[in-house]
């Protein structure tokens, strides 16, 4: 992968009144990554990703694009980037075909270059079976991949795609983050979500937002790692009583908390213990020696283990950490983050 930086964001700020949307957010995509912007509703995502696309203007800070900037020559910018709103800016009485043509002499695409890009936009999204269809009568999977299409025609270096499988049934959501990563094999894509599935799956890194700020940033592997500073391990007891349980775990050495839960469906008592932080000592072997711990103990008081098993931290318990929200919490449902504006017209960026 190229270190070439494409993407340079500086402090940037953008506020709604009182309400601080993106707040100081500083970083940088590199040429070839796939990064997923993570972030629960009312984050900052989608405002972040108006800012970068020059549909907003930032009230602070600053960003460029392939060494354009966002205040001095927005225009440039919109040349190098392929945006794909939440909603797909598509007229829906058009043919696929008619309407790819529109958006290609809006871009400047004209005779056998706009031809070529339009076949190669067509073929890339597997837009073939619906060519000449009207796009009213296409299935959301379909328009999906219609804005995608209408994202890519001009051979952008940066694609921007604003939660693409928002409201997609699980096969069109499984096709389209197989687009996502065939275009990001010649692209660079930078896309909001907040499905952890999709950021495994697609992406080489990733940003956490929370309240407008950055608080996390890289790889999955390298978040689910910054999270796994305890480990937990999960046991099954049969013909065990919970109250009898916790006063023995509660003498068990090694532990930081534990949870005990009655099971009377499945014929079993579960025990959840998370192990405690120990220096510099791997985590690895802490949980290790948590299970011959606890095993010992089974032993001595004649339980019946039918399961133990050590559980890792998942990109999920990794998110809810960055963005300092507990695993029993629900995030309020958020207000729009930004307010009612005009539809940007035939896909422009």
């Amino acid at each position: 992968m190229s270190e070439e930086v494409l993407v340079n964001v500086e402090h940037l700020l953008k506020t709604y009144g009182p309400l601080r949307a993106v707040d100081d957010l500083s970083f940088q995509v590199r040429r070839g990554e796939v990064v997923g912007l993570l972030g629960v509703n009312g984050a900052g995502k989608s405002t972040l990703m108006k800012v970068l696309t020059c549909y907003l203007v930032a009230d602070g800070g600053t960003a460029s694009v392939c060494g354009k900037s966002i205040d001095d020559d927005p225009v440039a910018v919109r040349r190098h980037i392929g945006y794909l709103p939440e909603n797909a800016p598509l007229y829906t009485e058009m043919l696929v075909r008619d309407f790819l043509r529109f958006v290609a002499s809006i871009r400047g695409l004209k005779g056998a270059k706009q031809k070529e890009r339009i076949d190669w936009a067509v073929k890339a999204c597997g837009l073939e079976p619906k060519y000449m269809a009207t796009i009213r009568t296409l299935s959301r999977g379909y328009r999906q991949r219609v804005g995608i299409a209408q994202a890519v025609l001009h051979d952008p270096d940066l694609l921007i795609l604003d939660e693409p499988t928002s409201g997609l049934d699980p096969i069109q959501i499984i096709e389209i983050r197989r687009l996502i990563m065939e275009i990001g094999r010649t692209k660079t894509v930078f896309f909001s979500t907040h499905i952890m599935q999709e950021v495994e799956a697609v992406c080489s890194r990733a940003l956490i937002v929370a309240k407008g700020r950055l608080v996390a940033d890289g790889s999955p592997t390298d978040l689910r790692a910054r999270a796994a500073e305890k480990g937990r391990l999960v046991a099954r007891l049969r013909g065990v009583h919970g109250g009898d349980v916790e006063p023995a775990l509660k003498e068990m050495e090694g532990l930081d908390r534990f949870e005990v839960r009655a099971r009377p469906d499945r014929g079993f008592t579960e025990c959840e213990l998370h192990v405690a932080a120990n220096g510099h000592q791997p985590r690895v072997e802490r949980v290790n020696q948590a299970g011959e711990r606890f095993f010992a103990l089974a032993k001595a008081k004649g339980w019946t283990v039918l399961e133990l098993h050590s559980e890792g931290v998942s990109l999920e318990d990794a998110f809810l950490k960055a963005s300092g929200i507990k695993p029993a919490e629900t995030p309020a449902a958020a207000p729009d983050e930004t307010p009612a504006a005009p539809a940007p017209q035939g896909g422009n960026a």
